[in-house]
Formats: structure tokens, sequence, C-alpha cells
């Protein structure tokens, strides 16, 4: 299988705090991983620096086999193969829906305004929200916030999506509906690495899940085996805890 994504020896601090403390995963092209565990644990901070947004403090990331770390790597060419959806949405308050999936497919990727509205057309309706495409995001409810900024991620043909715990901002009546269209992209074989604290979404849709805990990742496997048969006693303890909330 080929590697999409490899994380070695990953280190991040903020000051003295140690955030990450020597993170290895590798994630293939097809894949869906999902990364679990407590607040503080690591995971926020691993998909931003997936994406660069933060810098790590050392170790390397590999992304299709080339360092992202290096001088010569572009990263504005990364952010074209890496989509991020954020738990905020991150959207463009002064644009409709279909501005918000065009504006960088015309200013990154350099199409057309036409080509640029087709394609964002093409996610919008792909996520359910194609009558919305004259809406502004303060028309919108969260769910459908996070849909178009799905459908924003998607219209730049991406490589590999990373979702920041896309569901925490929302109702828990709006959850189902950011989780299905997360489902189905999941379906149609797109690699993903989502952040969630969904335990039925990860269970269902994940080919992996990643456990960390106080910045390393305590045990992966199968959703089958860390839900119901946990090596470790952090992923035992995390997951009653969990599951006894709700």
């Amino acid at each position: 299988m080929e590697k999409m994504i490899e994380i070695k020896d990953l280190h991040k601090d903020f000051g003295k705090n140690h955030i990450l403390k020597g993170v290895n995963l590798t994630i293939h092209r097809g894949e869906v991983v999902t990364i679990i565990g407590s607040s503080g644990s690591g995971k926020s901070t691993l998909l931003r620096c997936i994406n660069m947004l933060e810098e790590p403090t050392s170790g390397d990331i590999l992304f299709k086999g080339d360092s992202i770390l290096s001088d010569e790597y572009s990263l504005s060419q990364l952010r074209t193969h890496l989509g991020m959806v954020f738990q905020q949405f991150n959207l463009f308050e002064n644009k409709n829906a279909l501005q918000n999936c065009v504006i960088g497919q015309v200013q990154v990727l350099k199409r057309s305004q036409k080509e640029a509205e087709k394609i964002a057309m093409d996610n919008l309706c792909k996520v359910g929200m194609g009558e919305f495409q004259n809406a502004s995001p303060k028309q919108l409810s969260g769910g459908q916030k996070q849909r178009v900024a799905i459908a924003r991620a998607l219209s730049m043909n991406p490589d590999c999506l990373l979702f920041d715990e896309p569901t925490s901002a929302l109702d828990p009546e709006m959850v189902g509906e950011v989780l299905k269209t997360i489902r189905e992209l999941a379906a149609e074989g797109l690699t993903m690495v989502v952040v969630t604290h969904e335990m039925g979404f990860a269970k269902d849709v994940s080919d992996r899940v990643v456990f960390m805990d106080q910045g390393v990742i305590a045990e992966e496997n199968t959703p089958e085996e860390i839900f119901n048969h946990p090596k470790e006693l952090r992923t035992k303890e995390f997951l009653k805890r969990i599951l006894e909330q709700h």
C-alpha cells in the first residue's frame, strides 16, 4: 500500500510544555484513521503539525515520500494536497456557500471562475448543500456550515483530508448529518485522518483507530481490537470513562 503520510519521532513543545513526545505513525492511501484520546493528549496538535499550522520541534513528516520540513518543500503545495476541516468551520462570513468553495480554487489552483464554480457546485451537492449555494454562513446552522467547509476542502481535490473534531462545535442533532457526510466520503475511498470524540463513528468508519495519551500513541489497532480487546490499561480506562458518560 502506498504511504501517504509518515510521521517519524515527532516532538512538539510549547515553551516548557512537551505536547508531542515522539509520535510515529504511517497513513496509507485510501485509509481512514481516527485519533481518539482525552483533551490535552496531543491529538489536535498532531493534526496541526501534519498540515504545518504548527511547526514540529523535532522529528520528521513525509507526505508522499517527501519531507515537508525540508527547506525546499512548498507549504502552499502541501495545502493543496492536504485538505483541513476545522472545529469552527473557518468560513468567510462575507461570502456565500458557493463563493467559499470557489475562492481557494481560483487563487491557489488557478482554475477559471467557471470551472471552479462547477466543481464547487458538484461538491456542495455531494454533501447535500446544493440548494444553499447562495446562503451566507450566518443563514446556516452549524451542521450546514460544517458541510460547506467539507465541500470547500473537497473542491481543492485533496489527496487526503484532515478533520479536527469536526462535530465538537455542533448541537447534538447536527452531529449526525456531518458524520453521514464523512461516512460517505470514507466509502468512496478518500484518505482521511479524523480527530474525534464520537466513539460510535470511530468504530464504524475507521480502518484503524489510534489512541493518544499524554503526547504519545499508546495503542493503535483495528476498531474491533481497540474497542473490544484493548491491550493497554490506559486505553481500557479511557474507553470505560467515555462509555460511562454516554
